[in-house]
């Protein structure tokens, strides 16, 4: 009937010619990511900054990886939502459009995953800075950095951390062993771990101190409570946006345990002094005019420190009517500018600036840049790869500026979303259009049922106003 030849009995190809292969060439959106770039100096000025950190060429040895590719490599992170630096290591070596972003053709072998940690670690946190400031710079350029409004908070990821490989900080001690041992002097089967586990939830004084128990894989994760209200190993990345833009303008990973409240002046002054870098022509008086804060920042003393240096604190007092009369008048006066900058209209404007574009751009960095679970370890290596990601939030802001899209995914829906909204322009002028005696009841129930379907369709999770 026919010869059957599987897989492994077709002869292979000896040589395959070059011209035979596919081109790796960037799709449209990264086409366009490349083109922003270098309209931005955005290599020459990587090389510049990271150049202390590699080797001179006369020395010989094997050549780095160009940190140019780095860098983009991270920001397929971003628009991929990849999580790991393994993830982002696979998917650059997977696809073709991306091969072609990054400037290696299909014969080349694109850079490993345990590459990308060894120049993560060969660059320090201050590159990664200044790497930050050549987008803050770009938007600056155009327009999109006004620096007059400053808004900070905080959020939460998971560590890379378990709770239960905690050990006692004095005597080294695992805490399930310290727990079967509270069990067995209860009079409970330690060899049991269902009861075990049940005494454990249900035991008086029960308290997992981050000053008694430390995890030994990686000692600055702390035990908190998750977005979800889960308890579990916790770091808290902190934001410092433009309220008028959305820009991120500084952005750390702090300790779970780090009290918002401590010290956030000096955090607020650090973003002004990254204004400057990125905008040194402009006014520094106009900079950092107000900062806008939940109500977690507010501390007397940081309070009055930021006024102090001229900042206007829009940061709600948690506890004004626990607020005694004996106090110092210079804390009456500090809590007295504090509440009517709060109270006022503009106070009130930059409030809701603060849930729009503070709130927006945690979600995308975290939850659509992959960072709400963390996959390295210490707040160095989590702050690097967090400065990455937000450099690349502020780069889609400039291609949402230049082009309408600022991911890869706003790029892909564009086609559809046009189509919807044409759709949504034809029904809504289509009953002026036809004649009186032709526009029948059905007619009109048919294009009631299609404004529905497209309200549906613009509410999905994938479809957005900013579009």
């Amino acid at each position: 009937m026919f010869e059957r030849r599987d897989e492994e009995d077709q002869q292979k190809e000896f040589w395959i010619p070059t011209g035979q292969l596919p081109a790796a060439t960037p799709d449209s959106f990264y086409r366009r990511v490349n083109h922003t770039l270098d309209r931005i100096g955005f290599a020459k000025e990587v090389r510049a900054i990271c150049a202390p950190a590699y080797a001179d060429v006369a020395r010989g040895g094997r050549p780095g990886i160009d940190p140019v590719v780095y860098m983009k490599m991270l920001m397929v992170g971003f628009f991929e939502n990849l999580p790991s630096e393994r993830a982002i290591a696979s998917r650059c070596a997977d696809s073709l459009s991306i091969r072609g972003f990054l400037g290696y053709s299909l014969t080349e072998t694109t850079p490993d995953h345990s590459s990308l940690s060894i120049i993560r670690t060969r660059l320090d946190e201050e590159q990664f800075h200044a790497i930050h400031v050549v987008l803050l710079r770009a938007l600056h350029a155009h327009g999109l950095l006004k620096g007059r409004n400053l808004g900070i908070d905080s959020s939460v990821i998971e560590a890379n951390a378990s709770l239960r490989a905690l050990e006692d900080r004095n005597s080294e001690q695992s805490y399930w062993d310290y727990v079967k041992q509270l069990a067995a002097e209860a009079g409970i089967d330690p060899d049991d771990p269902k009861a075990v586990r049940r005494f454990d939830k249900k035991r008086p004084g029960r308290k997992t101190s981050n000053e008694q128990w430390v995890n030994p894989h990686d000692p600055e994760a702390k035990v908190g409570r998750t977005k979800d209200g889960a308890c579990d190993m916790i770091y808290k990345p902190e934001h410092v946006s433009d309220l008028d833009s959305g820009a991120i303008i500084e952005a750390q990973v702090r300790p779970g345990n780090a009290a918002d409240n401590v010290a956030p002046a000096q955090r607020v002054l650090a973003a002004v002094g990254t204004l400057l870098e990125a905008a040194p022509e402009a006014n520094p008086e106009r900079l950092g005019e107000t900062c806008t804060a939940d109500e977690g920042y507010f501390a007397v003393k940081e309070i009055g420190e930021l006024q102090r240096c001229g900042v206007r604190t829009v940061i709600p007092d948690p506890h004004a009517q626990k607020r005694r009369c004996h106090l110092p008048a210079e804390h009456h006066a500090i809590l007295k500018r504090a509440r009517r900058s709060v109270k006022s209209k503009r106070g009130k404007a930059l409030l809701r600036k603060r849930g729009e574009h503070l709130e927006r751009g945690f979600c995308h960095v975290l939850d659509h840049g992959g960072l709400r679970r963390a996959t390295l370890r210490g707040c160095e290596n989590l702050t690097k790869r967090h400065l990455a990601v937000a450099m690349t939030f502020n780069l889609s802001l400039l291609l949402r500026t230049l082009f309408g899209k600022g991911t890869a995914k706003q790029w892909l829906a564009g086609p559809l979303r046009d189509l919807f909204r044409w759709i949504k322009a034809l029904l809504s002028h289509l009953p002026r259009m036809l004649p009186q005696r032709i526009v029948a009841p059905p007619v009109f129930t048919t294009l009631l049922c299609l404004r529905q379907i497209s309200a549906c369709v613009r509410a999905m999770p994938g479809f957005s106003k900013s579009w």
